[in-house]
């Protein structure tokens, strides 16, 4: 299996590029995953539901499984967030893991850019940043810029630069 970043500030496009992005790579005849970084709380439940029920009544973790999907929630109760390493061992191999989020981490990344957001450029001063998709010119760096709509051209260099875990 190899993994692959995608960076940046939120509200700059990550998860927009990665739809885009995910059939290209599965056109490449690629199986590819996605592990995102959520830096507030989310809930993937709904009150009123039995899974839901089990969290509160203090389950460390609720399995639900249909015939079309099943999921694993793991309420952290007061442990420390995994590390991206130990939520990849979790994952099942395919052959590309495109990773969300995860900016301090030493994979290889693309960082996802809008002049807008009005945050700075994260490739400025982090090497793993190996290009950077924006909507504009990046004159401040000098890692290959690509168009934000250019899925094919992302999808190469992801292909290209992606690395086997380790």
């Amino acid at each position: 299996m190899k993994i692959f970043g995608l960076t940046g500030w939120s509200g700059s496009g990550k998860t927009t590029l990665i739809v885009k992005l995910l059939p290209a790579l599965i056109a490449r005849g690629l199986r590819v995953s996605t592990l995102k970084h959520a830096h507030k709380g989310f809930d993937i439940d709904h009150p009123g539901k039995d899974s839901h029920n089990h969290r509160l009544a203090g389950a460390t973790e609720v399995v639900v499984s249909s015939p079309t999907r099943w999921a694993v929630m793991h309420e952290m109760r007061g442990e420390p967030e995994p590390t991206l390493e130990e939520l990849i061992a979790k994952v099942t191999p395919v052959d590309l893991l495109l990773v969300e989020g995860f900016k301090r981490d030493r994979h290889p990344k693309l960082e996802v850019w809008r002049r807008e957001v009005g945050k700075p450029l994260i490739a400025v001063d982090d090497p793993t940043i190996v290009a950077v998709a924006s909507d504009g010119p990046v004159p401040e760096v000098d890692v290959p810029v690509f168009d934000l709509d250019d899925a094919e051209g992302i999808a190469a260099l992801v292909v290209e630069r992606a690395v086997p875990l380790r």
